[in-house]
Order: structure tokens, then sequence, then C-alpha cells
């Protein structure tokens, strides 16, 4: 399995040998699916929070007695039928929104939406994704070059030892770079185009096909 090996002047300077069990996965839409909503799920902070009657503060004294006013009868202000009472069965901040996922069927799913990626020409690999200094005006440069147009909306996997490209990219609307260790099922449907450094592919396989 071949791709075409391009440089950052959008030339094309050979070819690189895939591994096949990497890019040639099959799609599988339903793991998929469970993997993004895995890892959304897992991302979800519990931020809405109601308090009970017992955290409102006030209301410990009983309003007024419990016969002979002709009112109905209460012991506290801050029960939930009263303005600025407690809430009974509100949302609580102690909830897990985590989703557990097994570590195959999570590489699997990063797989699946390689491959497909790769099938639908939404992926492209360089020879190198070094800049020669870590400038957000160098790369903004290069990706007009390679995506003429004025849009982009790329996710670069660098070489691990490319600490630059992170700085170069940290400023540019809907660019990321992402250490390939690190590749997920949300960032890469996140973004359109994934831009791969050679050097990265050996890492990429190592971490999908670990046993």
């Amino acid at each position: 399995m071949k791709a075409e090996l391009y440089n950052l002047n959008n030339e094309k300077v050979g070819e690189l040998e895939l591994p096949e069990e990497v890019f040639g996965a099959k799609w599988n839409a339903t793991l998929v699916r469970q993997a993004l909503l895995a890892q959304m799920a897992n991302r979800r902070l519990p931020w809405a929070h109601a308090k009970t009657r017992g955290e409102v503060s006030g209301g410990g004294r009983k309003p007024w007695r419990q016969k002979g006013t002709g009112r109905a009868r209460h012991g506290s202000i801050r029960s939930p039928l009263w303005v600025g009472g407690g809430k009974s069965h509100g949302p609580r901040n102690e909830r897990d929104y985590s989703q557990k996922l097994n570590k195959k069927m999570r590489r699997l799913a990063i797989l699946a939406v390689l491959s497909r990626k790769l099938k639908d020409g939404e992926v492209r690999f360089f020879e190198s994704l070094a800049l020669e200094a870590p400038k957000t005006k160098l790369l903004a440069g290069r990706l007009k070059v390679i995506l003429p147009g004025g849009k982009h909306d790329v996710l670069f996997v660098p070489d691990s030892e490319n600490r630059g490209i992170y700085r170069a990219s940290r400023n540019l609307p809907r660019v990321k770079a992402l250490d390939p260790a690190a590749l997920n099922v949300y960032d890469l449907l996140n973004y359109k185009q994934v831009f791969v450094d050679r050097k990265a592919v050996p890492v990429i396989q190592k971490g999908l096909l670990a046993k």
C-alpha cells in the first residue's frame, strides 16, 4: 500500500509505503460512533448543581405554629414548596458521565477513521513537517501553498521531536498539531484534512497495533 509523499512547498518528492493493517482497516460506523460518544462523555463535567433543602441557608425555625392559624402547616421556609427553598430531584455535580471503552475498541475505531479518511483523500503524507522557525506566519504561508483558496481545516501529526509546529499552529483557527501517540477519534473527525509526517507513521503503527 503506497501513498504520495510531499514537502511543505506542495511538491511531490516520492512515495511512502504504508502498513496495510493501519491504513487499510475496515470501516465500522457503529464502533466509531461509540468511541466518539465515549470520548466526549469522558470530557464532560457536571457543572449543573441545585441545592437541596438541607443545603439552602436558613429555614431552621418553624415559620408559624402547627395549629390555630388557619394556614397550611409548615416546618421550614426552605422546603421545596417555598420560593427560595431547596430543589427536589435537581441536578447534582456528583454525577459521573464517563463511559468505559476497551483499549482494543478505541484502537480499532481510530484505525477505521484513519483508513476512511485516507480512502476519501483527506490524509496527506509529508517528508517533514518541520519549519525553519516556530512561527505562525511561516505555517500560515505554507498552508496557503498546500491548500490554496484561503480555507484550511487541518490536523498536523508531526514527528514526536518536532515541537516547533505546536507553537506555530497554536494561534491559527481550525489548525491543530497532535502527537502521533495521542491520536484519537474526536480530533480525526473534527478536522477535514490530516497532514502526517513520514516519521510519525511508525509511531502510529506501534501505538495502534500494540497487543
